[in-house]
């Protein structure tokens, strides 16, 4: 199974993880969530798989939600938000043969069994 990265793909740390990949022949498929946004289902997997690291609680998307969303950040109103708004996921976020990560971090990355290599 081939790597997954998902993200956006003028995002800096985006940018920074096409050039770890490429830089170390890693081969991968890339989603954009402003041309694919995920689905609720996929948002309740990756909630799951890495729990509140999913979200980027210090970027301006999170920072620009209201209050009231904000304030009741759990279950069906976070999903729904992540889904209406994907930027709110950290990047870059990484899928592998049942293996999945968020965040710039190539020391972290190569500890996860199946995520770069399959």
């Amino acid at each position: 199974m081939t790597l997954t990265v998902y993200g956006i793909k003028n995002c800096d740390s985006m940018k920074k993880t096409f050039q770890w990949l490429d830089a170390n022949g890693i081969p991968y498929d890339f989603v954009d969530f402003k041309k694919q946004p995920p689905s609720a289902d996929v948002v309740e997997q990756w909630l799951r798989d890495v729990g509140d690291s999913l979200v980027n609680t210090r970027g301006r998307s999170y920072r620009q939600l209201p209050e009231d969303i904000k304030d009741n950040f759990t279950g069906r109103n976070r999903i729904q938000a992540i889904v209406e708004k994907p930027t709110l996921i950290k990047r870059p976020l990484m899928s592998n043969t049942g293996a999945t990560i968020v965040g710039f971090d190539p020391d972290r990355w190569a500890t996860i069994p199946n995520l770069l290599n399959g």
